[in-house]
């Protein structure tokens, strides 16, 4: 599953928001784990690009003494963990490296140096989960407080909200959160929510049409019901606490930011694509919705296929490269 995790980091507390996660995910999977540290070329023009060699020594050497730093703090909590620095464009950079060394899950603040925003994530958050398949956990850096529950000080997921619409595709993420949940004695929390269908808007419902949509309605409801029996009582959840919601509303993606609040969710686990997600688009509308609006840390988990193509090795920055 997640057996290698990569954590970019660009030495601001807000960046480094993603720490207390990355151990609460790493642990349950004994993941080796990479700090990554991106140097940013400058575009400036040719007049302006003599490499001021000791400057970059600098640069070079408090990053790398950043992330052996922060590393060390981890050492106890989590051992498997090794650092790298490269130097590129940033969103590029860390997309082209998770890829070259096939990571299984990227750990993203929601914002990082640049400071917080109005936006739900910073502009380098979206291109790296846009540009990249794989999955992701995106950690809201507006949140300071976590609940330590673990011996350490392991940051402890207690409420797991994971919304489901009855295809394989939305399940492939239910592995994942079994897998936490077991580890941090969870509750899941699994939802389907059945939509109101829509109608003809030219002319108001009549009789005929409210009596056709509350059939629709009812009869969703009831299969919804007997899928949420059937996820509750696969073997595997065995021992895990699981709680089922059946939704009706006119608007999922409301009723489950709602629920989030209700309940005190700590995370949301969410499959890349569900039922109607398309392969020409990284995820579904759903995913896209809670990477903009959540505002507790989100799951991604991603079921397209890893590209083919090799992306070229970002620059490591090397003794080799001083002496040039």
């Amino acid at each position: 599953m997640f057996d290698s995790i990569l954590v970019p980091l660009d030495g601001s507390q807000l960046s480094e928001c993603v720490l207390p996660h990355m151990v609460a995910i790493a642990k349950p999977f004994n993941a080796e784990v990479t700090l990554l540290r991106v140097l940013e070329k400058t575009q400036a023009g040719a007049s302006a690009q003599l490499f001021d060699l000791v400057n970059w020594q600098i640069n070079r050497t408090r990053s790398m003494l950043y992330l052996e730093k922060t590393k060390s703090s981890l050492q106890e909590i989590s051992p498997h963990t090794q650092t790298a620095v490269i130097e590129g464009l940033v969103a590029e950079s860390i997309t082209e490296y998770a890829q070259t060394h096939g990571m299984k899950l990227i750990v993203l603040s929601s914002h990082g140096r640049n400071g917080l925003t109005q936006w739900g994530i910073s502009s380098i958050t979206q291109k790296i989960i846009l540009g990249i398949k794989t999955s992701v956990l995106i950690v809201r850096a507006h949140q300071h407080e976590f609940h330590a529950g673990e011996p350490g000080g392991v940051l402890a997921y207690r409420r797991i909200l994971l919304p489901l619409d009855g295809s394989q595709r939305a399940e492939n993420v239910l592995p994942i959160i079994t897998k936490l949940a077991q580890f941090h004695n969870s509750r899941i929390h699994i939802v389907q929510v059945i939509q109101t269908p829509e109608m003809a808007r030219q002319m108001p419902p009549t009789l005929e049409d409210m009596d056709l949509s509350s059939r629709v309605v009812m009869r969703n409801q009831e299969e919804a019901g007997r899928y949420l029996e059937q996820v509750k009582s696969r073997s595997f959840l065995e021992g895990v606490a699981v709680q089922t919601h059946l939704i009706k509303s006119d608007n999922a993606a409301v009723s489950l930011h709602k629920l989030v609040e209700q309940e005190q969710i700590d995370m949301v686990g969410l499959s890349a694509h569900g039922y109607s997600g398309n392969h020409l688009w990284p995820y579904g509308g759903m995913v896209n919705n809670f990477i903009l609006y959540g505002k507790v840390p989100l799951l991604i988990v991603q079921d397209l296929p890893v590209r083919q193509e090799s992306p070229p090795v970002p620059e490591m920055l090397t003794d080799e490269r001083i002496e040039r």
